[in-house]
């Protein structure tokens, strides 16, 4: 089988030991297990092999899963049926600039490194029609890679000496110190922050190891406090057989 040229990550999605893993992120887990709400509506935007879609589908959501890989979403299918959720689980093939947001309709929005793979004046827009769709109960969840990712020619990332991924020239879009979070707190975007971090990751899952810096956001509606005791969970009630 031979790597279509329109499918950039054909090779990176047809491995058996499947690149990025199938471990839901792991802020998303643990917002899935504390407040996910069944039966509700989800979009997975840029959601690869699924590991996001998958892990939605499970907690009770509806999901469509968009990407531009065809090999990618052929995979999602594969693991919906694997898990037994295909009936919750839709793919679409589209880039997540045409991708038609239904305003205040979605109660999930997932973008794990899609925004910094569009040009920045599209991941603007991309990013307030994603806040847009969501419902007085919705949750946002969004991954980028920052400048600090040594394969970004800026500084920091420029001077990290260390490996960098074989999928690099596909982020073009680096984003700075704080701008996401920056995104988060406009009042335009009407999100509250549950979580937000930047930080740097050695990733094993695809290609030789290498480093990502990466900026990572956990947030809510605005006005919706679901019960939220954090990543990991600090202090959760204890169940009545350890009282």
């Amino acid at each position: 089988m031979t790597s279509p040229s329109s499918d950039y990550f054909f090779d990176v999605y047809n491995r058996d030991d499947i690149a990025y893993g199938m471990e839901p992120s792991a802020a998303l887990e643990e917002f899935l297990k504390q407040a996910a709400r069944p039966s509700g509506k989800a979009v997975d935007l840029g959601a690869g092999a699924g590991r996001d879609s998958i892990a939605l589908a499970l907690a009770g959501y509806d999901v469509t899963s968009v990407d531009l890989s065809d090999r990618g979403l052929a995979r999602i299918a594969e693991r919906a049926v694997q898990y037994r959720v295909s009936d919750r689980v839709k793919t679409q093939l589209c880039d997540v600039r045409e991708f038609e947001f239904p305003r205040e309709s979605l109660d999930a929005v997932i973008a794990t490194t899609v925004l910094d793979h569009i040009p920045a004046a599209d991941a603007e827009t991309v990013w307030q029609r994603m806040c847009d769709s969501l419902t007085d109960c919705g949750m946002l969840y969004v991954q980028v890679h920052t400048t600090a990712d040594p394969g970004c020619d800026q500084l920091p990332g420029r001077d990290r000496d260390v490996p960098v991924s074989e999928t690099a020239d596909a982020v073009i879009n680096y984003f700075s110190p704080n701008q996401l979070a920056a995104w988060a707190v406009a009042a335009k975007s009407r999100l509250r922050i549950l979580r937000y971090e930047e930080r740097l990751e050695w990733d094993y899952t695809h290609g030789s190891e290498h480093q990502h810096g990466k900026a990572v956001l956990l947030a809510v509606r605005q006005g919706y406090h679901p019960d939220w005791f954090g990543q990991p969970a600090v202090f959760p009630r204890r169940n009545s057989a350890e009282s």
